[in-house]
């Protein structure tokens, strides 16, 4: 049975490559529950078509010029509840961040058995009604980006016999204390940095970093899971199979954590 038009999912497609839109539009048609009800050009565009026509749907790529894909959503009423699937070209780090706040994305370029997977994603959470969760998710994402990356710190300079090599923050797994020196652990092995925990936490992002001990800081991207063990204490479980029990006195900061996250 054919769906009624209030049953249909009213979708918008923003994108400043006409072929890329001409793409996600092709791959529409195969779909007889969407409503194709426009296309956009560029961001500013697309802040005026959402907040007049308020769609179900949004296919919104994020590399644009002048206002891109997050620039839209920061000017956007989310009142009504849409959908966003962003397509974008992110390094690796953006990407883990887009997974850890469960929002979905479009990697170009994509198939089209992954663009049915991410819309069939879409139409079940705009048949359950469930805008208001992935809102939740979407801000989260939006307070991380639009965090200003220059007041933390971006690498770490390791002196190593005569030489420097430098470390990227956002390639920690976590960070252990050593006496007066840090253990990086990284995607490419372990450094030591002569610093403090207390100096360092004012450095970090706290979107990205949390303390679950005096002597642990985990990279939130790297968590696969924390499960409470008991007496105020968490265990811990990294991507990379480390696991860590967090002190007694961090227990509201990892609750909080939990409170604002999808994992559990």
């Amino acid at each position: 049975m054919p769906l009624t038009n209030s049953q249909q999912i009213r979708t918008l497609v923003v994108d400043d490559e006409p072929l890329a839109r001409q793409r996600v539009i092709s791959l529409l048609k195969n779909h007889s529950e969407i409503h194709l009800i426009g296309e956009c050009r560029n961001g500013e565009e697309a802040v005026a078509a959402i907040n007049s026509k308020q769609p179900d749907l949004i296919f919104l790529d994020i590399e644009m010029p002048g206002l891109d894909g997050f620039g839209v959503v920061s000017n956007i009423d989310l009142k009504y509840k849409p959908f966003i699937i962003f397509a974008t070209a992110y390094n690796q780090y953006a990407l883990k961040a887009f997974d850890i706040h469960a929002i979905d994305y479009l990697l170009k370029p994509f198939d089209d058995e992954r663009f049915d997977e991410s819309l069939e994603i879409a139409k079940k959470q705009i048949q359950l009604k469930q805008g208001s969760s992935f809102n939740n998710k979407l801000m989260k994402l939006m307070n991380e980006f639009n965090t200003q990356p220059d007041q933390f710190k971006r690498q770490f300079k390791i002196k190593l016999r005569g030489r420097e090599k430098f470390v990227k923050t956002e390639e920690l797994h976590y960070i252990e204390a050593e006496g007066n020196y840090l253990m990086l652990h990284h995607d490419n092995g372990r450094d030591l940095f002569r610093s403090t925990m207390s100096s360092i936490e004012k450095e970090l992002n706290p979107n990205r970093f949390l303390r679950i001990h005096r002597s642990y800081f985990v990279n939130t991207i790297y968590v696969k899971s924390i499960r409470y063990i008991s007496n105020n204490e968490y265990k811990v479980n990294l991507k990379n199979g480390v696991e860590i029990v967090s002190g007694r006195s961090y227990k509201d900061a990892i609750k909080s954590y939990l409170s604002l996250s999808e994992v559990q």
